[in-house]
């Protein structure tokens, strides 16, 4: 790889990393790993675990806003890139609520008879 293909690689690596830190709370958490393979470039996001509901943003905006810029860059390179925000350690998500539907509804009241 020459110099200039090596900076172009990099430079999607640094993007995620200049953009993330510009708007986290701690910044000095923000580690950006890239790994290339048949499926294209893969970049891994890590941040602190308080950070986490900023980077993925109200109803994940600003987790696809960051994904629809990468692929432009990726798409100006000719490759593809991807983003995964790995889920800090203790992290915890809260489990998604399920709607009762009418006929569970009915189903607890004959089990209850």
């Amino acid at each position: 790889m020459s110099d200039k293909e090596l900076t172009m690689a990099e430079k999607d690596q640094e993007f995620v990393e200049y953009v993330v830190k510009s708007f986290v709370d701690n910044p000095d958490d923000v580690k950006v790993e890239r790994k290339v393979d048949e499926m294209g470039v893969l970049i891994e996001l890590s941040i602190n675990p308080e950070d986490m509901g900023k980077v993925i943003g109200k109803e994940g905006r600003t987790a696809k806003a960051l994904r629809t810029l990468l692929r432009v860059l990726g798409a100006k390179n000719n490759s593809r890139i991807n983003l995964k925000i790995t889920e800090p350690e203790g992290g915890s998500r809260p489990e998604p609520k399920r709607e009762e539907k009418p006929e569970d509804k009915e189903e607890k009241a004959t089990e209850v008879l």
